[in-house]
């Protein structure tokens, strides 16, 4: 907005000032028609060729299966993304956090597992009301503790809902869950009796075997968590407590979830736009191959001769697992800091000029989509449609 100075300044202090023109409503980045030069930046660029294609290749590794797909949405945190999956064949999302699946219903996505325990009587009061608030939809959560389950028993009870309610097992994960197949059975026996509940199944989701590099031990590490979950079934079924859905697995390991014979759901979620750190993954050929659909669009603000300075840090992508990469070559990042990124040059291989665009590629996709408000879905290099980044900072 540019202000108009001559309205009154005495020993150069601005003492009045009128506005040339209104200031415009919330901040968006680009609209329908746009090229890549036009978008205001920093910005969420989406490929929409290759994340359909991405979304594309999952349906396919299921296809002939009884394996269906849950993807998750804590990837995304977009109502429109959620939907889209769904319209391609998922029977639901998954997410990690109740704000996240109020999201998710509201965008009318009408199957929702939060795969995380809801401890604390405000917060599952919340659950309980959300559940019946969207019902018929379908909210199912995780337990491992059968205290917590009893506090929220009575809570479904007040509120007059009954809550899908699966067991967390820890397969590996060594985070949340229970790992003895007797204390897992124990607990889905008084799941299954309560009637504030509908005992669904399972969720066996090991994170850190989807980033083991090389494939003999990314293979190993999910082979090794199908057999803890089925050891868990077993004993349930032992009980003659029905044990319909096994869900877990992710991008890095969906290729050995699906062939185990024990999933009944799998839950990809980076697989959509991929990033730095799992393209560090070795790719299996018998695998069906992600390619990376997610940016970050950086304006060049400095230029020096061998140094670009960038207007996108760490506000704009997350740096748990590095910095963003430049999506071209003849550059590296030299240092990140709140609101820059600095390249230098390595080669000449890409010019660069004042003002530019330069596309990023982010170390790790899911707290990089957390910073943005908009995810730009672009065709070619042209905007076909901004879509809100709807779950945004539901951390809670």
């Amino acid at each position: 907005m540019a202000l108009d100075w001559t309205a009154a300044e005495r020993g150069g202090v601005l003492k009045e000032f009128r506005p040339r023109r209104t200031i415009p409503g919330d901040w968006v980045p680009a609209q329908a028609g746009d090229l890549l030069k036009d978008i205001d930046t920093p910005a969420l660029i989406l490929d929409l060729d290759k994340f359909e294609e991405n979304v594309s290749r999952v349906m396919a590794l299921v296809a002939g299966t009884k394996v269906r797909v849950r993807p998750h949405a804590k990837t995304h945190k977009c109502g429109e993304i959620a939907r889209r999956q769904v319209e391609a064949g998922a029977i639901g999302v998954c997410c990690q956090k109740l704000g996240e699946a109020e999201a998710m219903l509201s965008a009318k996505v009408n199957d929702v597992l939060i795969t995380n325990e809801i401890v604390g009587e405000s917060k599952m009061r919340r659950l309980a009301r959300v559940a019946l608030a969207y019902a018929p939809a379908r909210l199912g959560v995780c337990v491992d503790n059968v205290e917590n389950a009893r506090q929220l028993a009575v809570i479904c009870a007040s509120e007059q809902v009954v809550l899908d309610v699966y067991i967390e097992v820890d397969v590996g994960q060594n985070r949340c869950g229970l790992a003895e197949p007797l204390q897992i059975a124990e607990l889905a026996m008084f799941l299954h009796n309560t009637p504030a509940f509908h005992f669904r199944g399972l969720h066996a989701y090991s994170g850190l075997a989807q980033h083991r590099r090389g494939v003999p031990e990314r293979r190993a590490a999910a082979e090794g968590a199908a057999q803890r979950a089925a050891a868990a079934r077993d004993a349930i079924l032992a009980r003659n407590i029905p044990c319909d859905t096994i869900t877990g697995g992710g991008t890095g390991t969906i290729t050995y979830d699906v062939a185990s014979g024990v999933y009944t759901e799998v839950q990809p979620g980076s697989y959509l736009f991929m990033d730095v750190d799992y393209s560090r993954n070795e790719r299996d050929t018998n695998g069906p191959g992600f390619d990376v659909a997610l940016f970050v669009l950086a304006t060049v603000m400095s230029l020096q001769e061998d140094r670009a300075t960038l207007d996108a840090g760490l506000k704009s992508f997350s740096t748990d697992l590095g910095p963003a990469h430049p999506a071209f070559e003849g550059w590296r990042v030299r240092n990140v800091s709140d609101e820059h990124t600095v390249l230098m040059r390595t080669s000449e291989t890409t010019p660069i000029k004042l003002g530019d665009k330069a596309l990023l590629v982010p170390s790790h996709c899911d707290p990089t989509v957390n910073l943005h408000e908009w995810i730009v879905a672009t065709r070619k290099g042209r905007v076909e449609a901004v879509w809100p980044v709807d779950a945004r900072g539901k951390v809670y």
